[in-house]
Formats: C-alpha cells, sequence, structure tokens
C-alpha cells in the first residue's frame, strides 16, 4: 500500500517571471521618503507610484499601457504640500486614487482615462481631520465608498461621497502601522508601535480582541484577514529575525503558527489573495518575493517557492484579480520598484490546456459596491459582489464621482423635504412661486456647468491627440 508524502497542491509550481524589458515602465523617480509603505498601487487601468517632487508631494498615475521611458514632462497628480505616504485604489472605481501625506490631509482624486494635459492640482474631495500626518489609507471592501486614514493614533472612517467623517476611533496609544479589514468589511485589524495586536468593531467604537507581542521584536509590523477570518502577520523576533505567523482572532493566547524566516532589516509587506490563499511577502530592500499557501492542514502556512531577482526593491505593487491574463494561467502579477524604474513580475502555475481554468480563476470580487455607506452603518454586513474572470476583464470607462458636501453648521439629521412643506411652515416661509422660480434657475445653471464640462473635455481630448502627435 503505498502512501502520497508530497502535499497536494494546484499551486505547488507557482513560479514567477520578469516582464521582458519593453514591458517595463523606465524612468520613474521612485519616492525617498522614509516611511513603510508599499509606495505603488495598481489596478486593472492604471499604475500609481510616488515620486519624488519639490514643493510637495507628488504620485505618477499612469496608464498600464504606457510602457517604455517615461516623458519627463508627464503631468503628475501634484495636490499635496507634503511628501505623500500612502496610496490606494478604490477598489468600486478603477478611476478614484486616495493619497495621505505628511501635510497632515487625505486626498481622493478621479485620474481621467485620457492623457491629461496638464497637473492634477484639485482632488474631488479632501478629507481634513487629522493633527499630525495620514500614515495609511486603506478602501472599505464591499462598497462602503468611505476609507480609512489613520496617523496621530487615530483612525477615521469617511464617507468620501460626502466628504464627512462617519467614525473617529482613538483606542490606540501610539503610531498605528497598518490597517486590513475582514471580507465583509464588518471588522478590521490593526498593528501598532505599542507592539499590540488589535481587532476593532468600528460601529461599536471598541477593541474586541488585542494580543500583547505577537512578535517578540520592537521593529514595525504588518497583520492581514485572511478569507477565513484569521489573521497572517509578519514581524521580527528579539534577536531582529524575521517571523511570520498566523492567528484566531477569538483565542489570541496561542498562535495557529509561528515561523521564524531569516535575518533582516527589511519590513516584510504581506499581499494576500483570498481566491487562492496565497500570500506574498515582499521585504524593502530584498530581491526575493517569497509566497506560502494557507490551507486548514498543518502546518497550516506551506512554504511554496521564491522568486529570486538582482535588484533589491523600493517598494510593489500587488494587482487586483481582475487585471491579470487568464489565458496565460497567471494567477498574480506584483510590480516591482526599482531605483528608477518599475517591472511587472508575473506568477503562473503551468497548464498544458489553452481552456479557461475554473479552479485556479474562481469567482473574484467585482467592482460593483455591495452596501450604501448608511446602510453599512447601519449595521449591515455583506460580502464582495463576485464576477467571473471566464472570458477575461474588461474594466468599464470612467464615471464621474460626485460628492455631495453638506452644510457642516446644519446639525440636524438630513431629511427630504417637499417645496410645499417648506413655504407652509408657521406661515413665514418663502412663497410657492419663488422658490420653483429658484429652482429653475438652479437646473438652467446645472444644465449649462455640464455642458460647459463637456466642451472643456472635448477640447482637452483633441489637445491631447495634438500633443502625442496622433493627429
Amino acid at each position: 500500500m503505498s502512501r502520497s508524502i508530497v502535499r497536494q497542491s494546484k499551486f505547488r509550481h507557482v513560479f514567477g517571471q520578469a516582464a521582458k524589458a519593453e514591458q517595463t515602465y523606465d524612468d520613474i523617480r521612485v519616492s525617498k521618503v522614509t516611511w513603510d509603505s508599499s509606495f505603488c498601487a495598481v489596478n486593472p487601468k492604471f499604475l500609481a507610484v510616488i515620486v519624488e517632487s519639490s514643493g510637495g508631494g507628488a504620485i505618477l498615475a499612469l496608464a498600464l499601457s504606457k510602457t517604455g521611458r517615461l516623458d519627463k514632462n508627464y503631468p503628475l497628480v501634484v495636490g499635496h504640500t507634503g511628501p505623500v505616504l500612502d496610496i490606494d485604489w478604490c477598489p468600486h472605481d478603477d478611476n478614484i486614487l486616495a493619497s495621505g501625506s505628511e501635510d497632515c490631509t487625505a486626498m481622493v482624486w478621479q485620474i481621467p482615462d485620457h492623457v491629461p494635459v496638464r497637473p492634477l492640482t484639485e482632488p474631488i474631495v479632501t478629507l481634513e481631520g487629522h493633527s499630525k500626518r495620514v500614515g495609511v489609507v486603506s478602501w472599505h471592501p464591499t462598497g462602503v465608498t468611505a476609507n480609512t486614514e489613520q496617523d496621530d493614533n487615530l483612525i477615521i472612517i469617511w464617507n468620501v461621497g460626502t466628504g464627512e467623517p462617519l467614525i473617529s476611533m482613538d483606542n490606540h496609544p501610539d503610531l498605528i502601522y497598518s490597517v486590513s479589514w475582514n471580507r465583509n468589511g464588518s471588522l478590521f485589524c490593526t498593528t501598532c508601535k505599542d507592539r499590540r495586536l488589535r481587532v476593532c468593531d468600528p460601529r461599536r467604537r471598541e477593541v474586541v480582541a488585542e494580543r500583547l507581542a505577537p512578535h517578540e521584536g520592537i521593529r514595525p509590523m504588518r497583520a492581514i484577514f485572511t478569507r477565513e477570518g484569521n489573521i497572517f502577520t509578519t514581524g521580527f523576533t528579539r534577536m531582529s529575525q524575521r517571523e511570520l505567523g498566523l492567528w484566531d482572532p477569538t483565542n489570541f493566547d496561542e498562535p495557529i503558527v509561528l515561523l521564524e524566516m531569516d535575518t533582516s532589516n527589511g519590513v516584510l509587506l504581506p499581499f494576500y489573495d483570498p481566491d487562492t490563499n496565497i500570500v506574498y511577502l515582499c521585504g524593502k530592500g530584498d530581491s526575493s518575493i517569497r509566497y506560502f499557501e494557507i490551507t486548514d492542514e498543518p502546518p497550516y502556512v506551506h512554504y511554496i517557492s521564491t522568486y529570486s531577482s538582482k535588484e533589491p526593491q523600493r517598494g510593489m505593487g500587488f494587482m487586483p484579480k481582475r487585471g491579470l491574463d487568464v489565458s496565460k494561467c497567471e494567477i498574480a502579477r506584483l510590480y516591482k520598484l526599482h531605483e528608477r524604474k518599475c517591472e511587472p513580475i508575473m506568477m503562473t502555475v503551468p497548464r498544458k490546456s489553452d481552456l479557461f481554468q475554473d479552479d485556479l480563476y474562481p469567482d473574484t470580487a467585482g467592482p460593483e459596491p455591495a452596501l450604501e455607506p448608511e446602510e453599512w452603518l447601519e449595521g449591515r454586513d455583506a460580502d464582495p459582489v463576485l464576477v467571473s474572470l471566464r472570458g477575461g476583464y474588461v474594466p468599464p470607462k470612467s464615471r464621474e464621482l460626485k460628492v455631495a458636501k453638506k452644510n457642516v453648521l446644519d446639525s440636524r439629521p438630513a431629511t427630504r423635504r417637499s417645496v410645499s412643506s417648506v413655504s407652509s411652515r408657521d406661515g413665514s416661509g418663502l412663497p410657492p412661486q419663488f422658490v420653483e422660480k429658484l429652482l429653475e434657475e438652479i437646473q438652467s445653471l446645472k444644465a449649462t456647468v455640464l455642458a460647459q464640462e463637456k466642451r472643456i473635455c472635448d477640447l482637452e481630448n483633441k489637445l491631447s491627440k495634438y500633443t502625442n502627435g496622433t493627429a
């Protein structure tokens, strides 16, 4: 009777391959700011990189098709007055980018599909509520269109559609290193300079579980929620050895697994794919990417392989599943930042058949939001709306994000009232004819503004074609 001693997994032979020279992005001046973020974010339409700039922070937002040497005059996103520390693409709109900066603000940008003719200086909304630098930005996973920004030991959850804060939490006594939402957006976990791992319920505004020193070293930790609700962490031992761990948040007494890796100073940045349960570990300053599969069988975190190269990495971006090439059995793509370029690295599973591989590509999170901010705030939870990758994914065209600013002086709850109810209040309201005339004028002004916006966009498109030499 034969016994199999090799673990059965369809991901045992994942291997990485760097893109060809003509498929890289060259002459990018990656930021030199000393901050442990990835400096890079990517989605199926755009690559965003935090870059060097005089007079404040700058972001390069580049269409994925714009490979090769970058024009030194390419328009940047330059609205921040201090260095940009973190960026994150909205999972529900591929044209929306959030950024956090040392200028104590977070900004939300709408990146046009066409190449802009001038730098973007005006965000669609500025989120002001921190007294110190904003070090981490992270979007809610199920479409609350709210994102969390944190530094100055404060976490704020915003409704980006109105630009107002929904929830503020000050449960952390020291600098917060990382924030990660669970799959349905009901909880998030944080790591902090006080060496504690916390699980927070934002709607109850409290910490529901915490663990002191999941890693005994004093260097920064990272933590992410897995699909099953466990927490994967990276950190350091007392002897400065890098370490990874898997924890059950309902029982923090003992880890599910705790593995020592190597000795290095670079903070390990984990990138997790919930569809395959594979986590990719990228250390700043390393020249390698290690990847592990998380399962429910001992030893629970299984080492798969290591992708190695000669050049150290300054940062890393991770492509969502929607942006992968399913015809080549590509299960992940990372964007490695060098000193002066960005290099895509494809992770593939060799298959002989050219047909769509259902086992490699289960339905994945799509761009459609599952909830509105008000629904989430009222206590509803929902898993992400899934889409099939059979036949590939085509990103939709840009749609305008409308921000409805509320009157901050009006503390009364917003209610919808008819014109007649306004005019008849205690007999002291405005005459109905005056109100109707005012509404007609507002509608006329809105139509004029929309027409002018369309005309400006058309002119910009024509000018960009002449500038690019296509006309």
